[in-house]
């Protein structure tokens, strides 16, 4: 069934490497388009079309495959969202927080790999963290404090995106597999609403070894992405939700727009759309947002 869309097309907004020439292009891939609209001019821009959402989004994917170009598509209506759930490891920062933490402890290849083929896929969420977090036995909780303030950094756009959303009505969560000792941290950096993630056990001023049960993996977030909407009395059409690993691909298909995030290969194929040029602002533009809109951090 046909209906209105708009296709988003945002460009990396350091290189500005969005063109009049690109948006011809990618009208013309469309069939043609009803209008057109810069949100900020040499980065990001709006098409709006009728049609069907798959194929005209694997048309244009198609003809814009060789540009440095991120694409989303979808409906028109209600496309500006009331609730934001995201991940954090990887997604809102820029890091792996169990892999910082194994570097201190002398064991970071290890549980690295471990984390790499848990977030492609290849292997189950939990077990593999209770494996991860084992190897952290004995290390200081201090280090944790160390982590946060010299190795933790938020991804480009991640506080602005977080506090336009929050200007605007929205609500900001995130829901991580990795641990509220950070979230914490990083949602008061954000200005974020909420934070959900799993605990490390800590005896005597050392991590255990242990994570406290049960473990919140890829079924929990997509119930938090549920759970939140529902109390704030939304649909998942008003929702938005952004990860990189396998364990947000529930919530990424569930809610009513699910990015991906330079995310793992099976994640990008299967989201809604994916990042892999822009930053985090791109979930601003492609809910309508303008430039002159964004609240910075």
């Amino acid at each position: 069934m046909s209906s209105v869309l708009v296709a988003t097309l945002v460009a990396d907004p350091v290189k500005e490497g969005l063109s009049e020439a690109t948006l011809d292009r990618a009208a013309q891939a469309l069939g043609g388009i009803e209008r057109r609209r810069w949100l900020d001019e040499g980065v990001a821009a709006d098409l709006v079309f009728a049609g069907e959402l798959k194929p005209k989004r694997a048309a244009l994917e198609l003809v814009l495959a060789d540009e440095p170009v991120d694409v989303i598509v979808q409906s028109l209506a209600r496309r500006r969202k009331r609730l934001l759930v995201a991940d954090m490891d990887s997604t809102l920062i820029g890091q792996e927080c169990v892999d910082e933490l194994a570097a201190f402890a002398g064991v970071g290849d290890r549980v690295a790999a471990v984390t790499e083929r848990a977030m492609r896929g290849e292997i189950a969420f939990a077990p593999a963290l209770r494996a991860r977090v084992a190897l952290l036995a004995g290390l200081a909780e201090t280090v944790i404090g160390d982590v946060l303030k010299g190795r933790i950094r938020l991804n480009p756009g991640a506080r602005t995106l977080a506090r336009t959303m929050r200007a605007n009505g929205a609500y900001v969560v995130i829901v991580s597999g990795g641990f509220r000792q950070f979230t914490r941290a990083i949602r008061e950096r954000l200005g974020a609403d909420e934070d959900r993630a799993n605990t490390l056990m800590i005896e005597d001023g050392r991590l255990t070894g242990k994570v406290v049960e049960p473990i919140l993996a890829q079924d929990a977030k997509l119930g938090a992405l549920k759970e939140i909407a529902a109390a704030k009395g939304l649909e998942l059409d008003d929702t938005l939700a952004v990860g990189d690993g396998a364990n947000d691909l529930a919530m990424l298909e569930a809610a009513g727009l699910g990015v991906a995030y330079r995310a793992k290969p099976k994640v990008a194929a299967r989201a809604h759309a994916r990042i892999e040029h822009s930053d985090l602002t791109a979930l601003l533009y492609a809910q309508g947002f303008m430039r002159e809109d964004f609240v910075e951090g």
